[in-house]
């Protein structure tokens, strides 16, 4: 095999509770991360440099700054008899929106060399390498949901089959910077809740309403000021929303639906004012 295909998927977090800082600098969390049907496109092909080629529909990024990047110089420390590659990237994922685009990409590409190139590691290696690219690339690792802990390194598989359609709305003029948001959320006397059993527990019994009105995000407490954000909100539930929560750091806004048709309805009347997407949850499993 000289080439393979993989479709890096976008995650929403169901929760997202940031809890103590860590002497490391680091925060543990918990959060439920929820794999959807919107995802980016990547093809990897072998080629007989000794580097990596990345080509992208996003223009003017730095190949070093690249995660893509830095994950094959870790592979190819690893593997030095890796050959060079060359990556194909058809962005279709919103950046800086809080959907992971970037870390699902690394843990596809991860994921994509193990197979292009028969490597020899574990999963548990896999996820112990991925965590050195970011905090974000573990749970991206995974198909469907999981929970994540620790800083994002301590993964539970959760088994489920249940569906449920979502809106997704991605402010203009909003950008979340996650390092700063961070800041702010130490620079404030905050009690975190951790609401995982109830939302898991409403996706075990298929109760949309217990479900959706037990999403979330402590990040949500430093974007009240942030006017897109809040009328992303406003709009989806105005529209039909059960609830809508910032994901992950943002300036992405989710909205749940009872149904497919009125998701349908809402992105309709939406996609016109507003950079608009309507997905479902996804939840096969990822073989890693």
């Amino acid at each position: 095999m000289d080439k393979i295909f993989v479709k890096p998927r976008a995650k929403i977090n169901l929760t997202l509770s940031i809890l103590e800082k860590r002497s490391d600098g680091y925060h543990n969390l918990e959060s439920v991360f929820q794999k959807i049907n919107l995802y980016d496109e990547m093809w990897i092909e072998k080629n007989d440099t000794d580097c990596i080629e990345i080509e992208s529909n996003i223009k003017n990024v730095n190949l070093e700054d690249n995660i893509i990047f830095k994950a094959y110089k870790v592979l190819k420390e690893k593997f030095p008899f890796l050959t060079g590659i060359k990556v194909i990237l058809n962005k279709k994922i919103p950046m800086q929106a809080g959907l992971a685009g970037g870390s699902t990409d690394c843990a596809s590409f991860l994921i994509g060399m193990k197979k292009l190139f028969s490597l020899n590691f574990s999963e548990e290696e896999i996820v112990k390498m991925s965590a050195t690219l970011g905090a974000d690339v573990p749970p991206c690792l995974y198909g469907g949901i999981v929970k994540a802990e620790g800083i994002g390194d301590i993964i539970t598989k959760i088994d489920s089959d249940f569906q449920y359609y979502l809106v997704i709305i991605k402010p203009k003029n909003t950008y979340c910077c996650t390092k700063e948001m961070f800041e702010k959320l130490d620079n404030m006397k905050y009690k975190s809740e951790i609401k995982t059993d109830k939302v898991l527990s409403g996706m075990e019994k298929k109760d949309i309403i217990t479900f959706a009105n037990n999403l979330y995000n402590d990040f949500e407490k430093v974007t009240t000021e942030l006017v897109e954000i809040s009328e992303a909100k406003k709009v989806l539930k105005e529209n039909g929303a059960i609830n809508a929560i910032l994901t992950g750091a943002g300036s992405c806004v989710f909205g749940i639906f009872e149904n497919k048709e009125r998701a349908k309805q809402a992105y309709q009347g939406l996609k016109d004012k507003y950079e608009a997407y309507i997905c479902k949850s996804y939840n096969r499993r990822s073989k890693i």
